[in-house]
């Protein structure tokens, strides 16, 4: 096997001048196509409690299924499509994810019955499938081990955000879109002009997107040349510790062992995500308050408030002192002891402070949690391994709402539902830990060493 070549000589003023216009170029950019991404796929949980299960005639349960049969098609093809992505270009790849996912959500507008509800979500789930997993490894191909983290986080800030504007947004555009056109109800207003946007940026991506940094033409020749010769040799690096070929990424235990670790925290993201607007409509049974859609999507955007906060310096101080592991099991544990806690307070107030330490949590292990994975991932085995992480992760986003929403319907109350997301959620903190119970600080390298040495030695 070759060995790695020599590291380049340490610039720092070039490191910094290029990871900036990097970092601008590409950040805010990625994050408003997940932020339309998670805004379509979640605007499911606002339209529930608002009209559409009173007008598709939708229980709990049913209403849980829809939510989640997204994730049936997405896993389905997830590895292929990033497969795909890796092959012909994230130019090229993310477009073509973003235009289809648009015309499906804004097709959404016009069911007429549950099972049309549940074709399309289906569908909705095959056309996005590859577009978080794509980023990811996108991501790699552009910023070093040492930023990825921080970059990552800017990215995945559209979590909390497609909630903290989306949620208001989505009030506004049931509220004031009923019968507007064509007669057609606020929750389906909603789906129209929410599905429209993905359309329109994907033709963008086309244009703005550049798939590597060889090609960059906004970069001067000089950062050109050293972006380039930087990632090739990390990848080298990697290739040459590791060498995980598509198969054999598809088959190691520390891949699947990290992947039941992040549908932890997938988990409670969208039990979260998809229930915590009927949450708080159920407050006015349970404190005797009185808040209209508006007030209501304004109280679903606070925790996230907290969340993004948590996302961005949480995120950063992994990168700081290089040590990854406990930067996810920890905001994993706690968050999941905080969530079923929500529920048995006195007041909205404190139920709500309950709440924003579950999101917290989750946002703080997110980000953190992807710089496992891309340490030991390089090429067509990266895509294979990431987006078979995401997929596993992700299976959390067809359980979560279907088993809260069953156990609503069965219990009467969303007690029960919630304590299951506590539980998957510390335990996927404490399967992080098991894996590596004593972090080193100062080598990264070392970290991921140790980590995965615990879960198999098949090298």
């Amino acid at each position: 096997m070759s060995q790695p070549s020599a590291l380049p000589t340490e610039d720092p003023a070039m490191r910094k001048r290029v990871m900036r216009k990097v970092a601008l170029r590409l950040t805010p950019f990625l994050a408003v196509l997940y932020f339309i991404n998670y805004l379509d796929r979640t605007n499911i949980g606002f339209a529930g409690p608002n009209g559409m299960n009173e007008d598709l005639g939708l229980t709990n349960a049913m209403f849980g299924l829809a939510s989640g049969v997204f994730f049936v098609g997405y896993l389905l093809l997830e590895v292929p499509s990033n497969i795909a992505l890796h092959r012909f270009g994230a130019r090229r790849w993310i477009a073509r994810i973003m235009v289809s996912w648009g015309i499906v959500a804004a097709a959404m507008a016009f069911v007429p019955n549950a099972g049309t509800l549940y074709g399309l979500r289906f569908l909705l789930g095959i056309a996005e499938a590859g577009f978080f997993p794509g980023i990811i490894l996108y991501l790699t191909f552009w910023f070093p081990k040492r930023e990825r983290a921080k970059a990552t986080a800017l990215f995945m800030l559209a979590i909390p955000f497609s909630t903290i504007l989306g949620a208001p947004l989505s009030a506004i555009l049931i509220e004031q879109g009923h019968n507007l056109w064509w007669g057609l109800a606020g929750w389906r207003f909603m789906f129209l002009i929410e599905g429209i946007p993905a359309i329109l940026i994907g033709v963008v991506c086309w244009f703005y997107l550049t798939d590597r940094p060889k090609d960059a033409k906004w970069l001067q020749p000089e950062e050109r040349e050293w972006l380039t010769r930087e990632m090739d040799n990390e990848e080298s690096q990697t290739s040459a510790r590791y060498h995980y070929p598509m198969r054999r990424s598809l088959t190691q235990p520390r891949v699947w062992a990290l992947a039941f670790v992040y549908f932890g925290a997938v988990y409670g993201l969208y039990a979260l995500s998809f229930f915590l607007p009927t949450i708080i409509d159920g407050f006015s049974e349970q404190y005797g308050t009185d808040f209209n859609i508006f007030q209501q999507g304004l109280i679903t955007a606070v925790p996230y408030v907290f969340g993004a906060i948590s996302m961005v310096l949480w995120s950063r101080h992994g990168d700081k002192t290089r040590e990854r592991v406990w930067h996810v099991a920890l905001p994993s544990m706690v968050g999941g002891v905080a969530i079923p806690i929500a529920l048995y307070m006195d007041s909205p107030f404190t139920a709500m402070i309950a709440v924003s330490v579950c999101a917290i949590g989750i946002c703080g292990a997110l980000p953190n949690f992807w710089a496992l994975p891309t340490m030991f991932l390089s090429g067509v085995g990266a895509a294979a391994g990431i987006a078979l992480i995401n997929s596993v992760g992700n299976s959390a986003g067809f359980l979560a709402p279907y088993i809260t929403g069953w156990l609503a319907d069965l219990t009467g109350d969303q007690k029960s539902g919630l304590w299951v997301v506590g539980v998957v959620m510390v335990l996927a903190g404490l399967l992080a830990v098991a894996l590596k119970a004593a972090p080193k600080a100062d080598d990264e390298t070392a970290i991921e060493t140790d980590l995965i040495g615990k879960v198999g030695k098949e090298r």
